[in-house]
Parts: C-alpha cells; sequence; structure tokens
C-alpha cells in the first residue's frame, strides 16, 4: 500500500465508491443515494479508506439520536480480509462515540458469516431477524445491536490499531520482497 489512510467521502469519490458499490451488492445503492447522503451532514456520515489516491473501501452511518446506524460498508474485492473493513468499522464506532451516540446497530445478511464475524469481534450480538429483508434474494438478515459503545470504546480503538498495523506490515513485507 502506497499510504493507507481513513478520510471523509467527497462527491468526488463516488466514481470509485460506486466501483466497490456494484462489485460488492446484487442491489447496489444508485450515485444519487450517496450524493443525498453527503448532502444530509447533520445526520449522515461517510467515510473512504485510501490507497494512495485509489478508493479500497468504505463505510456509511446515521447518527440517530444516541444510535449509530451502520448503513453501508464495502471493500474492494482485492483488498478483502486484509482489515480494511476493520479500520473503517473501528473508525465510524469511534465518530459515532466522539458525537454521542450511545450503541449501534446494523443488518447482515444471514449468509455473510465474515461480516457477522467481523461485528461479533466488536461486540455486536445478534438480537433479531428480518424476514426477506434483501428483496434481491428473499433472504433474511440479522438485526446486530453494539450496546453501551463507549464501554466498548478502547477494545474498538484497538482492533483498529491492530488492523492498521498488519496493513502497514504488509506493505513492509510487499515492498521486501
Amino acid at each position: 500500500m502506497d499510504k493507507f489512510g481513513i478520510y471523509k467521502m467527497k462527491i468526488d469519490d463516488l466514481d470509485e465508491v460506486m466501483q466497490i458499490e456494484e462489485e460488492s451488492f446484487s442491489m447496489p445503492w444508485s450515485r444519487w443515494m450517496f450524493e443525498r447522503e453527503l448532502d444530509e451532514s447533520k445526520r449522515s456520515y461517510f467515510l473512504v479508506a485510501k490507497d494512495g489516491n485509489k478508493i479500497i473501501g468504505y463505510i456509511g452511518f446515521w447518527l440517530v439520536i444516541e444510535e449509530a446506524h451502520i448503513v453501508t460498508i464495502a471493500v474492494r474485492k482485492e483488498y478483502r480480509r486484509k482489515g480494511v473493513g476493520t479500520v473503517l468499522l473501528a473508525s465510524a464506532l469511534i465518530i459515532a462515540d466522539t458525537l454521542g451516540a450511545k450503541k449501534a446497530t446494523l443488518e447482515v445478511r444471514v449468509s455473510n458469516i465474515p461480516a457477522q464475524n467481523m461485528y461479533e469481534m466488536f461486540g455486536f450480538e445478534k438480537v433479531s431477524i428480518r424476514k426477506g429483508f434483501y428483496t434481491d434474494t428473499n433472504e433474511d438478515a440479522y438485526v446486530m445491536w453494539l450496546y453501551n459503545l463507549n464501554a466498548n470504546i478502547g477494545r474498538i480503538r484497538s482492533l483498529g490499531q491492530e488492523a492498521q498495523l498488519r496493513l502497514l506490515s504488509e506493505e513492509n513485507e510487499i515492498r521486501l520482497n
């Protein structure tokens, strides 16, 4: 990786975000949906992960009263399972905590075991099922909650830092070989 970092998503990022969106989801968001979220700065927070100038992932959440609702997260295929999603989720949760969120929630496909494992690593718990939530396949979704965000923030920071160190050490190993 040239230079890994997490940044606030901007309109200029959307061409690359849309590429990741379309390769990641069977029901991708439209560009207009992202544009609308970026205009809704009072409740919408969207971040991108970059490798140099290349966007390699993103996350978005809504702050609703004292709850952070993770509404999207995706990583380019060639960067998956390297810790990018972990750094993105940690960054979003840290920002949400700073903004006063007391807990966080999300929905995840019941078939998406890798994502569920990551969320559980952060302390999210499966609390219910939304039947037929994903209309493209009629697949159910688990509703997951992370209660008492602030009490978990130390562990969340550690998970993000460890993942970022792994990304940087991979970069050094690649350059040394």
